[in-house]
């Protein structure tokens, strides 16, 4: 008998609008950095663009060094802890992580979750020049959304490589109605091989969201059905987009995308940032708030990135899930639980899948 229930992550509404060329700013006298009008058209008409050239190395270069101390700091962890037996120091910033994944498995899950914000970040976060091009996509009022990551993408691994799907999946009803932006920033050259990003050109333009599967294979990520990419979004078309170091992707919530295999040799390191507006909700189930980095009636604003740093998002989302706040936490886990997956349809088990309905059952029970 065919399944007819209706996830809470299931909409028949459609906000075109919001998405499309009619979401577009009046675009401001030219301030550093902003991109030409016909980029920004682009990115409201076909969903994405591609900024080749736009970070410095000088800018970037910071982010790596973050990462090598971060790999640094996981490595000394594992080591202490007896799941390795080699720190691997003689590797380096393309192949260390790799060789720590091959000893523990799951070595990139634990670094994607270490959740850290070094001043590096923060400073591409809130680069003038990149919140000069934000303005130019939502406005002059911006926030940083609570959601961002460190991609981990170690070569040729399932649990790195992420299937279609659209941001909103992964965030609650309410981001459904607000343009979040995403800026794609790739951390070595990002091309076919390394596994650069394909999006599925003007997916956006429907304004609808898809149908997602919960999990994908052995994964935590959520997977557009069957289908859904060219019946309810109307894609006809897929473009891979390669990224070279200093240059970004730029694309919004509803934008259907993938992450395609790395098979090359090296580590392709990337980050995900996001912005929206600040008046508009933040759409991560009220579990953690971003942080304000331009308000007209401010311009002396100084972000508050302690608070946003203190607060470990995929801790709250685990507890949240099962209810108990102070739960011990292993620290060597390499499974991911989320909100999202009570969102969706849960097409079959995983481990991740697994401890999410065991972290469930524990809240279920405690709950009178």
């Amino acid at each position: 008998m065919a399944d007819t229930t209706v996830y809470p992550g299931q909409t028949t509404e459609a906000h075109p609008e919001l998405f499309d060329i009619r979401a577009m700013p009046e675009q401001p006298p030219k301030k550093l950095g902003q991109l030409p009008e016909n980029a920004i058209r682009q990115f409201f008409e076909e969903g994405y663009v591609v900024v080749e050239d736009f970070f410095t190395p000088e800018e970037l270069d910071p982010c790596k060094t973050s990462i090598n101390s971060l790999v640094d700091f996981l490595a000394e962890k594992l080591y202490r802890g007896g799941k390795i037996k080699n720190l691997y120091s003689e590797h380096g910033y393309e192949d260390r992580l790799t060789k720590l994944e091959e000893e523990f498995p799951g070595a990139n899950v634990l670094l994607h979750k270490l959740g850290r914000l070094p001043q590096s970040f923060r400073n591409v976060w809130a680069n003038e020049r990149m919140l000069n091009v934000v303005e130019q996509l939502i406005g002059p009022n911006i926030a940083a959304s609570p959601v961002w990551n460190l991609r981990t993408k170690t070569p040729t691994n399932e649990a790195t490589t992420v299937p279609w799907h659209q941001d909103c999946c992964y965030f609650d009803q309410s981001n459904y109605k607000t343009m979040l932006i995403t800026a794609w920033i790739p951390l070595i050259d990002a091309t076919k091989e390394t596994g650069c990003l394909e999006v599925g050109v003007k997916g956006h333009r429907t304004g609808r969201v898809a149908n997602h599967l919960a999990v994908y294979k052995d994964t935590w990520y959520p997977v557009m059905a069957e289908g859904e990419l060219e019946d309810t979004l109307e894609v006809k078309e897929q473009k891979v987009c390669p990224v070279p170091y200093g240059g970004i992707l730029l694309f919004s919530n509803v934008l259907p995308h993938r992450s395609i295999p790395n098979t090359s040799n090296k580590v392709r390191w990337s980050l995900d940032l996001r912005w929206q507006r600040p008046d508009a909700e933040y759409g991560f189930f009220g579990l953690k708030e971003g942080v304000v980095l331009r308000d007209n009636k401010n311009t002396n604003l100084k972000p508050n990135w302690d608070v946003f740093d203190s607060l470990d998002r995929h801790l709250i989302q685990k507890r949240n899930i099962s209810g108990v706040l102070e739960a011990p936490v292993d620290e060597f886990d390499t499974t991911i639980q989320g909100p999202w997956m009570t969102q969706w349809k849960i097409p079959h088990d995983n481990r991740h899948v697994i401890r999410h309905r065991q972290d469930k059952e524990s809240r279920d029970v405690m709950t009178p």
